[in-house]
């Protein structure tokens, strides 16, 4: 059989390195990958190994985003990491190469890569280039956002096409600090990526050679005998974690860094964020939040030299090993600094906040906790009456015809890892908040998840969720909630006994999905606070 695929007799006697690509025409974010993987496959034959690409799924959460197909993306995480575990462990091969380009089809080849604990390296299919609009630069966000414009009549029918047409110009991943390249930087600093794999253009000559290279470093790894789990130390977390707040990165790399931990064994806690978080400073100026995209941090050189100003303030631990067979110092000891002038990047003394923008909050509405994205645009206090949806599209319409008003918090529930099921991202809602220019007026709180570009005063990943019974199941129009970034806290403002007495009579609701992906998925799924995995207890 292996014949009939193209090995020759001399084939049989290297070892058999899997690529796993995540290749597909159905997002810009993947389409390129399918010459990726080849780029990979040349690394490993011209290293002495024989390559066998296979494929696996992606699905894309900017067109989904908004819809009911967005139920299924966190879900695909979790596909993407069982398929690479299921045909590398069936085909028995010695190690593998993953390309992933885009938020869920990301961590979950991390996932599979810890499950199989097989030499390995993964490749992070890179950023996309920024569109032009109005001699702007623009991206994905951009067209979010517009539509909250249109709707506030400050932009045309025309304009609001022309920008659609443009904001995506070819393949690679969403251009800000969004999910994905904050995943990527994160899978870096984890040492599970060549360096600045991260940080390069998804067409370039710099992301074909990173491909080849990765190629020869899994036949190297398999000299050495350095497993995937032999990087993902509890050190190597707390360097990811650093990495991305220093980035000012998406709220979903609580989630998944939480998920990869899982399955490579490691303790690894919301707290962890925490005590990170106050004596880490947001230092690059990316969107959403900042003005930059991440094109602009490919252009100054990168995420190596900003792991090097970290590791020379003494907020990297630089003895973890990574794919180099090297320590992250070693890695690190060739880094150039950044180039004199820019401002992508600031120094410690200048930093576009001095902790992290990633805020885990607790309360009588997040009792096991909740994450808030706050950048200090917003401020760090909200106090609000509630108004109450039971779906993101029911949110979004009415912030979008002029229902919300000003000093408002949106709460948008129901829906959860089990009770959407699959904890859709609420981009559409927080950037229809922005187009309308509500951004500092409203706030919005969900036991859902946002996109890497949702910015605003808004707090997600609240814990327990309203299907399970969570305190955001029972709060009512009108009441008042306040979010205290200071203090870290997400309370409902009534009397204990009233907020006890709607609990107990509370009834749970039936599930959405009885058969297929999504109910399977609502079944196994565990709370966000811990990672949203399938296979815990199991």
């Amino acid at each position: 059989m292996l014949y009939a695929v193209g090995f020759k007799a001399e084939d049989f006697r290297k070892p058999q390195i899997g690529v796993a690509s995540t290749w597909s025409m159905v997002t810009p974010c993947n389409m390129h990958i399918d010459q990726l993987a080849v780029n990979v496959a040349q690394g490993v034959n011209q290293a002495g190994g024989k390559a066998v690409v296979f494929n696996t799924i992606t699905v894309s959460d900017g067109i989904s985003m908004g819809t009911e197909g967005m139920k299924y993306s966190l879900v695909s995480r979790e596909v993407v990491a069982d398929s690479i575990e299921t045909v590398v462990g069936c085909e028995g091969f010695d190690g593998f190469v993953a390309i992933g380009g885009c938020d869920k089809n990301m961590p979950g080849c991390v996932m599979a890569m810890a499950r199989l604990n097989r030499p390995s390296v993964f490749v992070y299919g890179g950023t996309i280039l920024p569109g032009c609009f109005h001699d702007n630069p623009v991206d994905i966000v951009s067209v979010f956002e517009a539509v909250g414009q249109h709707a506030n009549r400050q932009l045309s029918d025309q304009e609001l096409a022309q920008l659609e047409a443009c904001a995506i110009p070819g393949p690679g991943s969403c251009g800000g600090m969004y999910t994905a390249n904050t995943m990527a930087s994160a899978i870096e600093a984890l040492g599970l990526s060549l360096p600045n794999s991260s940080a390069q253009a998804a067409v370039s000559k710099e992301k074909s050679a990173d491909c080849e290279r990765a190629g020869a470093a899994v036949m190297h790894l398999l000299k050495l005998g350095l497993r995937p789990r032999d990087i993902m130390s509890k050190k190597a977390f707390e360097n990811a974690i650093t990495v991305v707040i220093a980035l000012g990165g998406s709220t979903n790399a609580v989630l998944h860094l939480l998920a990869l931990a899982h399955t490579a064994g490691v303790r690894l806690s919301l707290d962890d964020f925490s005590r990170i978080g106050k004596r880490v400073p947001v230092l690059a100026d990316l969107k959403p939040s900042g003005k930059y995209v991440m094109a602009e941090l490919v252009r100054i050189g990168g995420l190596t030299p900003l792991m090097k100003m970290l590791l020379d303030q003494g907020l990297l631990h630089g003895d973890c090993l990574t794919v180099t067979g090297r320590t992250v110092a070693q890695n690190l000891e060739s880094a150039q600094p950044y180039p004199p002038g820019q401002d992508v990047v600031r120094g410690f003394a200048n930093p576009v906040k001095r902790d992290s923008h990633l805020v885990v909050l607790y309360g009588n509405l997040a009792p096991t906790g909740a994450v808030a994205k706050i950048s200090g645009y917003e401020g760090v206090r909200f106090s609000g009456r509630a108004r109450v949806f039971e779906s993101e599209e029911t949110a979004l319409q009415a912030i979008l015809d002029g229902t919300v008003q000003k000093g408002e918090v949106i709460v948008i529930r129901s829906e959860g890892p089990k009770g959407g099921p699959g904890m859709r991202e609420m981009l559409s809602p927080t950037s229809a908040i922005m187009g309308k220019g509500l951004g500092k007026d409203v706030a919005l709180i969900t036991d859902g998840r946002f996109s890497g570009g949702s910015h605003g005063f808004v707090v997600g990943h609240i814990t327990p969720e309203a299907f399970v019974g969570g305190p955001i199941a029972i709060v009512r129009n009108g009441d008042p909630i306040t979010i205290d970034a200071m203090k870290r806290r997400l309370d409902l403002d009534l009397p204990a006994r009233e907020i006890k007495a709607r609990l107990a009579k509370w009834k749970a609701p039936k599930p959405r999905y009885t058969r297929g992906v999504l109910a399977k998925y609502a079944k196994q799924v565990n709370s966000a606070h811990l990672g949203a995995v399938t296979d815990a207890g199991l």
